[in-house]
């Protein structure tokens, strides 16, 4: 019985070897292992997208800082003679898969209003804009935006192009902090206006200032040839539970060169974002109705 049982195990590794020496001979001969379900390239492999991009803003607000309201209206020009870090740092990322998407967008600026682009809007006997600080008004600006994205819809064209339409759920979120600078006399009440006072100059200087908006939009992409593309985008948000209500829109077009491996494209836009926002009330009231828009320009890489 035993020799039988010895036979038989010899007999099943012989036959388990014939069916896997072709498999071993293919993978010596090639340097792969043979094909199988589990080894299929992926269909629908990632897709990266990452951009640095300069935003030349122009801005058009009103804020409202400790009882006082100034009213700005500065161009990318204006802001050039006065701003820290005017371009800041500005960066995309977009991860993609099928029909479904990743992105996050980053802003950020210090801001600095002279008094020509700054009207005093309730003026004070002995308080005006400062004319001797460097910035009547700086605005420091940090804006996060990261959310999902799916396409809608595609339509093919012909030799490559195509038009896409993608649906977008985000969430932005806001950062600001403003210091506005006036020339003060001794017969003002700084007590009252909750202004802080040195060598003749007062401050209205905020807190920092942030929320975070729900928001909603829409991106058309179309792709005129492997190396052309056109997107234009809007988004809705706030409704409320951040701010009252926000708003962008941006543009751009983008050309591409082809490497081993990955894309390098240069783009050139426009882009708009405002927003309406109000929190407190009396001297501890804040409130923000801008519009900040500009051409932007930038690389990506795409991999």
């Amino acid at each position: 019985m035993t020799r039988n049982f010895l036979a038989l195990v010899l007999g099943c590794a012989a036959a388990i070897g014939s069916a896997v020496a072709p498999g071993i001979a293919v993978a010596q001969a090639t340097g792969r292992a043979p094909a199988s379900g589990a080894a299929l390239s992926d269909p629908e492999p990632w897709r990266f997208n990452a951009a640095l991009y300069g935003w030349a803003m122009s801005v058009s607000s009103t804020m409202t800082v400790r009882n006082q309201t100034l009213d700005t209206n500065a161009s990318f020009l204006d802001l050039m003679q006065k701003s820290d870090s005017l371009i800041g740092f500005m960066g995309y990322f977009e991860a993609n898969k099928g029909s479904v998407g990743v992105f996050a967008d980053l802003v950020f600026a210090k801001l600095g209003f002279a008094a020509a682009q700054t009207n005093y809007r309730n003026p004070i006997a002995g308080l005006k804009i400062s004319t001797s600080a460097n910035a009547a008004l700086t605005y420091d600006l940090f804006i996060v935006q990261v959310g999902g994205l799916y396409e809608l819809h595609r339509w093919p064209g012909a030799e490559g192009s195509s038009t896409a339409l993608d649906g977008l759920l985000a969430f932005r979120y806001w950062n600001n902090s403003f210091d506005a600078t006036f020339d003060a006399t001794a017969n003002v009440n700084f007590t009252n206006l909750k202004l802080e006072r040195s060598f003749g100059i007062a401050t209205a200087r905020s807190n920092v200032v942030q929320w975070v908006d729900p928001v909603l939009g829409l991106r058309l992409r179309h792709q005129f040839t492997p190396n052309q593309q056109i997107f234009v985008q809007g988004d809705i948000g706030g409704f409320g539970l951040g701010s009252q209500f926000s708003w962008q829109a941006v543009g751009a077009y983008s050309y591409s060169w082809q490497f081993a491996g990955y894309q390098v494209a240069a783009l050139l836009g426009f882009r708009a974002l405002a927003v309406n926002y109000t929190q407190g009330s009396g001297g501890d009231f804040f409130g923000m109705n801008q519009i900040l828009y500009g051409p932007i320009i930038g690389v990506s890489f795409r991999f």
